[in-house]
């Protein structure tokens, strides 16, 4: 009898709570906001949040809203876009839940439902002590979603998860004071116990602990290497997977690869973490058989700062089928994740699917989040290509908040004064506005009579000059500052300092360039035209033209003007002068006749440039790139070596130009400058891609670069030609470290050249693309090593007759790449006034 009672208690007791609580085991709740129907969308059914016996309470009904319009551009969720639930005053829903995980969406539809324009609207969201959104603005979020996923964005839905330890779990919507809250559809439900760890590996340290009391915001969840997938195929939380192409910082640096057939999980509790389908499709590296990788698979993604994050990895090997066989890096914000990374082994065998979290932390003013794999250099594996499946990434409450503020919003005439009292009138907002005005207006004219005043009197002892723009202390000094912007061109008129170079007027320059005659035009590129013109009764300049729209245009203008007025050397583009009147920023060089190296080589059908003039022009960059990272007390990276920025002058004497990249080394108690990536892809040093440290390494990676297409005549990525051929450096390494350099040279040369110093010179070229760049040469041992190479093949063409032709015979040892120093003084001194090198060649 005892044990009946007990039966039926526990049937009363599991009908009451599925009355209560609706599909307790994988509970969903789908609220259609501001309806008392229920609607079809996403393939699921909606209900109403008017219709009766639901398992939730709301505090108060607000407004019913009804869509001004049509829902186009949102098929899929358009039935429940319909209609929005719109809150004047605080409100909540209060849900009636079991004590769990829970998945909590928000669908925020920017339209206009009724009189309420969802776009001028600005709230909070609080469930239960967790804050989700702070004077949240649907039209900023479809701004921010759209410029970081590089596609236009109709809707904004915000996922959380939320451990709920209670029988309630309240969403409140809270709109700023005269404004109003809206939510056109909420989605609550029950997640699996292990949708997250409670400890997870951090980047670099200790594993963080405790996680699984915060709240969780999705940020980003991507189906790598494969196309978008529907929520429909997400069984458990109708997940929605997106593409991964808008945040490659190359793709170029990746290949796919896929197979639908035979994937199972490792685990069968890791079926409720993503759906099969993300694991049939990958991206990596390259194509496999290519053994030397340059280059990390990266990616880039916008986040909010100072908060921590959790980036989940989604693995599955679909290609090999033995261990060892693609062993990786992972590196997130560019530090080390994992090392010695072997998919197929941690997985236990091919087409075996899992997750890998890691957990870091963004300070503040840092808004992006990089994740790269890369090849493991100590690892002994046949493989180093790298494999990822997919991703997601996870912000962490901070102090119970997941909020962040996107932006300032314009409450239009509904204003409060700085003490949140009462609405400010409109009468009231002209008159202060007026007297404002007015107040403003007597400040500016007395500044401005006082100015004047002021420069009377001084009589011209204020330089006309570029005022916002301090370059160094040498400068302040400097009394050839007072040329006016209508001096006329002389060859004797004054500039704005003997570093600075000449300041010309934008009417001068429109006469030197005959107002910018495109048939003047003798190159462009990023920072805007480069223009062939005549100054001072006919000589010759190159005018380089910053583009307006060019966002990057000041900066570089500016750097490009401190770095050149510091400099002077017979293998660097000397800066003639400038102008920056009306809007233009303008830099005149001297002209450099036979223009770049590159043109010399391929691409522009121009002669063949002989073994000797390459070695030259290699020679003349290599003294250029040294004296920058040696003329200064700290040195100067150039950042962006490569054949268009070596230019030749008549005589066919190399120079380096464009410094608009260009930064200065670090001090003496540091190895390195930590800044964002910039610089021209197939040049870039790859460690410094990987870890964003810039060193004079770097400069020679990239130089080491320029040899080889100085040798082989070819770009250096060119995707029209075999995989394993795409990249130069990769593919001309393999050649030589086979010691067949020979085998890829450029046939134009004819063989017209030493062997033994194209042997040298291609030695040159693998030890500057060193993978560690501590083992990399300096640019002086670089250019002591070209010396030679030129003296090599001087020798070889004296003595072409000579059957037992060798270098031992010419007096000349086989130098190794530890030289200490480069000969100086030869060709450079000292300058007093400086303290930095410059040329003392013409």
């Amino acid at each position: 009898m005892f044990q009946m009672r007990l039966l039926l208690l526990a049937a009363v007791s599991i009908v009451f709570a599925n009355l209560q609580f609706p599909r307790a085991q994988g509970m969903e709740l789908l609220l259609s906001c501001g309806s008392n129907a229920t609607a079809d969308a996403d393939g699921r059914r909606w209900v109403g949040d008017m219709a009766p016996g639901l398992n939730f309470t709301l505090s108060s009904p607000g407004i019913a809203a009804l869509l001004a319009g049509s829902s186009n551009g949102t098929e899929v969720f358009g039935p429940v876009y319909r209609s929005a639930r719109v809150f004047t005053t605080a409100a909540w829903y209060d849900f009636a839940v079991l004590p769990g995980n829970y998945c909590v969406r928000l669908h925020f539809f920017p339209a206009t439902f009724g009189n309420f324009s969802a776009n001028s609207s600005v709230f909070d969201v609080v469930a239960n002590q967790f804050k989700l959104v702070s004077k949240f603005n649907v039209s900023e979020e479809v701004v921010w979603r759209s410029s970081v996923s590089g596609s236009a964005v109709t809707a904004v839905v915000k996922e959380y998860f939320l451990a709920v330890d209670t029988h309630q779990l309240q969403i409140e919507f809270a709109p700023s004071p005269g404004s109003f809250a809206f939510v056109n559809a909420i989605e609550v439900m029950l997640t699996p116990d292990n949708s997250f760890n409670d400890t997870v590996s951090r980047v670099g340290g200790v594993d963080a602990s405790e996680l699984s009391s915060r709240a969780v915001e999705t940020m980003y969840r991507l189906n790598i290497g494969g196309p978008a997938l529907a929520s429909s195929l997400d069984q458990y939380l109708h997940r929605p997977w997106h593409t991964d192409e808008a945040f490659m910082f190359s793709a170029n640096a990746a290949l796919t690869v896929s197979n639908t057939s035979g994937i199972r999980y490792v685990s069968s509790n890791d079926s409720s973490i993503a759906p099969i389908d993300v694991y049939e499709t990958a991206r990596i590296m390259s194509n496999n058989m290519v053994v030397d990788k340059r280059f990390n698979v990266t990616w880039r993604f916008f986040v909010h700062p100072n908060f921590d994050y959790l980036v989940r990895l989604h693995f599955c090997e679909l290609v090999y089928d033995k261990s060892s066989q693609r062993v990786f890096k992972i590196y997130i914000n560019n530090k080390t994740a994992a090392e010695n990374y072997d998919v197929y082994a941690r997985a236990g065998g091919i087409n075996k699917a899992y997750h890998e979290d890691y957990f870091d932390s963004l300070p503040q003013q840092v808004d992006s989040l990089w994740l790269q794999l890369g090849p493991d250099s100590m690892t002994s594996a046949s493989g180093t290509d790298a494999l990822l499946n997919g991703l997601e990434i996870f912000k962490l409450s901070k102090n119970d908040k997941l909020d962040y503020v996107l932006g300032h919003i314009d409450m239009g005439n509904h204003r409060r004064n700085s003490k949140g009292g009462k609405r400010i009138s409109l009468w009231e907002e002209l008159v202060i506005g007026s007297a404002a005005f007015v107040a403003l207006a007597s400040v500016v004219l007395f500044s401005w009579c006082y100015v004047r005043k002021k420069r009377k009197a001084a009589h011209k002892e204020v330089p006309a000059g570029w005022h916002p723009l301090v370059l160094h202390e040498a400068m302040k000094s400097t009394t050839d500052a007072r040329a006016s912007t209508k001096a006329p061109l002389t060859r004797n008129s004054s500039s704005i300092g003997h570093r600075m170079g000449r300041r010309f007027s934008i009417v001068d320059i429109r006469a030197a360039t005959k107002n910018f005659d495109e048939s003047l035009v003798i190159g462009s590129g990023g920072f805007g035209k480069v223009y062939k013109g005549e100054v001072d009764d006919g000589i010759t300049v190159a005018i380089k033209r910053a583009n307006s729209l060019c966002g990057q245009g000041l900066k570089e203008f500016e750097t490009e003007i401190e770095m050149l007025s510091k400099l002077r050397h017979r293998h660097l583009v000397a800066m003639i002068g400038y102008c920056e009147e009306q809007k233009e920023m303008i830099l005149v060089y001297e002209y450099m006749a036979k223009g770049t190296l590159r043109s010399h080589l391929y691409g522009s059908g121009l002669p063949p440039l002989t073994w000797k003039q390459r070695i030259d022009a290699c020679i003349g960059a290599a003294r250029g790139l040294h004296y920058l990272h040696t003329g200064a007390d700290r040195g100067i990276i150039h950042r962006d070596v490569k054949t268009t920025n070596i230019l030749l002058d008549k005589k066919f004497v190399a120079k380096i130009a464009d410094f608009g990249l260009s930064k200065t080394g670090p001090t003496l108690d540091q190895t390195h400058v930590s800044t964002a990536i910039r610089g021209s892809f197939g040049y870039l040093d790859p460690e410094y891609f990987r870890r964003q440290q810039l060193t004079q390494k770097s400069d020679v990676y990239s130089f080491g670069v320029v040899l080889f297409e100085v040798a082989c005549a070819r770009p250096v990525i060119d995707p029209t030609v075999p995989k394993d051929q795409i990249n130069l450096a990769e593919w001309a390494m393999r050649w030589q470290r086979q010691r067949s350099l020979e085998a890829i040279v450029d046939p134009q040369l004819d063989g017209d050249y030493s062997p033994e110093s194209l042997k040298k010179f291609g030695d040159i070229a693998e030890k500057c693309l060193a993978d560690d760049g501590r083992t990399r040469p300096s640019m002086g041992e670089v250019l002591w090593h070209l010396e030679y190479v030129l003296q090599l093949h001087e020798a070889y063409k004296r003595n072409l007759d000579c059957e037992s032709f060798g270098s031992s015979e010419l007096g000349f040892a086989d130098m190794s790449f530890s030289m200490p120093h480069i000969r100086e003084g030869e060709e450079e001194h000292h300058s007093k006034q400086s303290g930095i090198r410059e040329d003392s060649a013409p």
